[in-house]
This record gives structure tokens, sequence and C-alpha cells, in this order.
């Protein structure tokens, strides 16, 4: 059942297909979004196979938001955003300090190479 992450007495509840909004690009661009959400869905798949997915909800952010809506930052996103609880949007800060998955450390110098759930960390790091 898709379903939003919640927070009951100061503990996160985070159902086995949970909904999570994404900002596309987030000033890296489309092309590192889509090969980041490639890792996010295969380390996820690997730690629980079939029994957890992510169903990924975009909202629109800088200038893609000001095409689609007249606005850098709709109201409508911070309110679904805050409504999730969770959103990754937070790629740019892990890529910026070069904590990166094989994919990434390939295309950049002096990148420290992380696995895959060292860069979701590196990812949640930055949100």
């Amino acid at each position: 059942m898709k379903d939003r992450i919640s927070l009951t007495n100061e503990k996160l509840y985070v159902p086995n297909q949970p909904i999570i909004p994404f900002i596309e690009g987030d000033g890296i661009g489309p092309d590192i979004w889509k090969a980041t959400k490639f890792v996010i869905i295969a380390a996820v798949n690997k730690a629980y196979g079939n029994h957890r997915k992510i169903e990924w909800k975009e909202v629109y952010a800088g200038e893609k938001a000001l095409e689609k809506t007249g606005e850098w930052l709709p109201e409508e996103t911070i309110k679904t955003i805050n409504k999730y609880l969770v959103a990754i949007k937070g790629l740019n800060g892990a890529i910026g300090e070069k904590t990166v998955t094989y994919d990434f450390e390939k295309l950049m110098d002096d990148a420290i190479l992380l696995k895959c759930s060292e860069f979701g960390g590196a990812i949640v790091k930055h949100m």
C-alpha cells in the first residue's frame, strides 16, 4: 500500500511503499537526478528485495517551478513536502562534497567512493 512516512511519538513510521516527493535537478540537472533515482531504487531493492518500493512524487522549485507555475518556490511544493515529511533534495550537497557512488565517482576527480547505502546517508545529511 502506497502511503506517506509519518512521525508518531517521535518515531518515524516508513511504510513498505512510501511516497517520497523529489525536486528534479536542484541545481545539478535532471540527468543527475535520473542516475541518482536509479541508484536509490537499486539500493532499496538490494536491501529489501520486492518487499519495499519507493513511490516518487515530483514537486517543483527553481526554474522548473517558475516555468510551470510562475513562482520560484510554489506554496504547493512546501505543503507537499510538509505533508509527506521526507523529500529528496540534498543531492547537490552530497555531490558537491564528492561523496558519491561508483557511477558518479568515475566521472569526478578526487571523489570519495561510497557504497549505495552510504551515498543515501550522504544525501540525507544534506536534506
